[in-house]
């Protein structure tokens, strides 16, 4: 069967993202986001769904969490 993983960056002025994931894991995850309710909310998707989830973002948040939160979202299509 062929792989079901991948890995996609996305730069921005207001965010540098790279997720990877792998839909045939087991649930873990690990994220440095600097939105903890975000890490909590993801976790709980990648632990339920049993697909692995990486998640490492610096985004503009001194002015607001939403940039952060609006690219990695469109970039795992949630």
């Amino acid at each position: 069967m062929a792989s079901r993983s991948a890995t996609i960056t996305r730069n921005t002025l207001e965010t540098q993202i790279e997720v990877a994931i792998n839909l045939d894991g087991t649930g873990k995850f690990n994220a440095e986001t600097g939105v903890p309710f975000l890490d909590h909310m993801m976790e709980q998707i990648a632990r339920h769904g049993l697909f692995d989830l990486n998640i490492k973002a610096n985004g503009d948040l001194q002015i607001d969490d939403h940039h952060t939160v609006e690219d990695i979202l469109s970039l795992i299509h949630i």
